[in-house]
């Protein structure tokens, strides 16, 4: 079967394209008022982002700002649908590989399916209000049109390109694994780019023309920096500036069609031989006996494996896990830079690291019934309790001393680094004893499908409402230590605080065993209602 002509190639995938888009805000209310929310939400911030670039026109470092805009922008577009692979079906091209078409119309069908879309538009809307602010004269804004069209299709093209590069990855366990990091990546990069726009707010556009006499030789950024040459005058820099947005352009493009002939005849992992998978499962299978020879013996040591085992192949369970363990050291470390530093941002750090422990059965889903199987006394569900808590304490304890230290380093406060981290050991041993009472009180399912989704639907109250009031108990536990370390530092006792170090250690053991204990023969009578809450996902 020949390939479709192109003119019908393009029609095709760009009625495809509006056809998924159609069909996706049919399948529920919902999804229909998340778009037309985000469609407002999208044009009311284009709007405003291009008054703030006509505003700028006439002022003589206008190109300072629009030049790392693009560069900026083409980053944005490169990476973050791989982030977000389910934003845009068409960006898995190994959908495409039972198609009789060849790469090359395929590239330009897909290109043209690419420019229908929110985020398309947006981007246009940028670029134009970036030539506008910098274009002056005829041949400015003739540039400025060619330009500007030239950045949007770079733009789209790496977006592509670099999907399909990736299009295995994209459907595979390590692509959900890496649409889970995306939450990390965006919450710890939001803390970095407020601080940035809080340090550019201060300075003048002058002080970015160091950064943009490097970018204007990036494309995109070349071909919005010609509009500025074209409007000084400098025809020969414009014209290789776009000559070489052009180039980029299509090496992208080339590589992009080269990808997709890859993807194309190329076998998936699927067509792994058998004895390739026997030795990787040899490989795991002595990792996990080199582990469980770290651990104590009889089922203490099988159900710290158990739970260290979560952390490290269960995506959801690691990458909670990985977001509150970098947080924690980012957010004191940002508020630092932003001279609101304080060596009491280490209880934020712990506090949410603990509350992860807030639902220990959920992570086990509805495998929790094989655990159920072990526990028929109080002493079981003790057992079963203290074990957990062990394995999460190997990683709250040292990870609680780090973040305490650095917090001390980046302060320079050291006078109270030894009461913090007294009281930060105090606080482990609280939310230790309240992760117990509310994983039996407040049991909630954690669903498999969905990237983001980390409750059951019709479960939140329970969840949120579990961790405030546990996050609660947990603060009202430490007030005797609370109490001693106040007293010791109004007093001027700084030698003194080095004693609530050990103190601190010892009141969160005795909190931690007291709350397990309490929470042990709930555990016992509340087995089948803890299985039927968390297997509603």
């Amino acid at each position: 079967m020949s390939t479709p002509a192109l003119p019908s190639l393009l029609g095709t995938f760009a009625h495809l394209k509006l056809s998924l888009l159609r069909n996706g805000l049919r399948q529920s209310s919902g999804r229909k008022a998340v778009y037309i929310t985000s469609l407002v939400l999208t044009a009311l911030f284009a709007a405003l982002e291009l008054i703030g670039l006509i505003a700028l026109r006439g002022n003589e470092h206008a190109a300072a700002l629009t030049v790392p805009l693009a560069v900026l922008l083409a980053l944005g577009w490169a990476f973050v649908p791989l982030f977000f692979p389910g934003g845009d079906e068409t960006l898995d091209a190994s959908k495409l590989v039972m198609l009789p078409l060849r790469p090359t119309p395929l590239v330009a069908a897909l290109m043209t399916a690419s420019l229908i879309g929110i985020g398309p538009a947006f981007t246009l809307i940028l670029f134009v209000g970036s030539v506008i602010a910098t274009a002056h004269g005829v041949a400015a804004a003739v540039i400025g049109v060619v330009g500007a069209v030239l950045a949007l299709l770079l733009c789209l093209a790496l977006a592509r390109a670099v999907a399909t590069a990736n299009a295995r990855l994209l459907t595979s366990r390590k692509g959900r694994e890496m649409a889970l990091l995306s939450g990390l990546i965006i919450a710890v990069g939001l803390q970095f780019v407020n601080l940035g726009m809080a340090k550019l707010n201060t300075l003048h556009l002058a002080r970015l023309e160091p950064l943009a006499d490097v970018l204007r030789w990036v494309p995109p950024g070349s071909a919005l920096d010609a509009v500025r040459a074209a409007g000084e005058g400098s025809y020969g820099l414009a014209a290789g500036e776009l000559a070489l947005s052009a180039a980029v352009l299509a090496a992208v493009l080339w590589w992009w069609q080269r990808s997709l002939a890859t993807v194309m005849v190329s076998a998936d992992a699927s067509t792994i031989s058998p004895d390739a998978s026997r030795k990787d499962a040899g490989r795991a299978s002595d990792k996990g006996a080199g582990l469980a020879g770290l651990l104590p013996d009889g089922r203490t040591g099988a159900v710290m494996l158990r739970s260290l085992r979560y952390l490290s192949r269960d995506p959801k369970t690691r990458m909670a896990w990985v977001s509150a363990l970098v947080i924690g050291l980012v957010v004191p470390a940002v508020n630092a830079a932003q001279g609101n530093g304080s060596i009491y941002f280490a209880f934020f750090a712990t506090t949410v690291l603990g509350m992860h422990n807030y639902n220990q059965f959920g992570q086990d889903g509805s495998a929790f019934w094989m655990v159920l199987q072990t526990i028929s006394s109080p002493r079981d569900a003790y057992a079963e309790l203290r074990s957990r808590a062990l394995a999460v304490a190997l990683i709250a304890v040292p990870y609680t001393t780090l973040v305490v230290i650095v917090s001390a380093a980046i302060t320079d406060d050291w006078r109270d680094m030894p009461m913090v981290w007294g009281l930060c050991l105090a606080l482990v041993g609280a939310l230790f004893a309240t992760a117990a009472t509310t994983s039996v009180r407040y049991p909630y399912s954690i669903p498999q499908e969905g990237a983001f989704k980390n409750v059951a639907p019709g479960q939140n109250g329970i969840a949120w409402g579990g961790m405030l009031l546990g996050a609660l108990v947990s603060a009202a536990l430490c007030t005797p230590l609370i109490v001693a370390a106040v007293w010791l530092h109004s007093a001027g006792a700084t030698g003194l605080l080095w004693a609530l170090v050990p103190a601190g250690a010892g009141y969160g053991l005795l909190i931690a065993w007291a709350g397990l204990r309490f929470a042990a023969p709930r555990v016992a009578g509340r087995l089948p209602e803890i299985l039927a809450a968390v297997s509603k996902g």
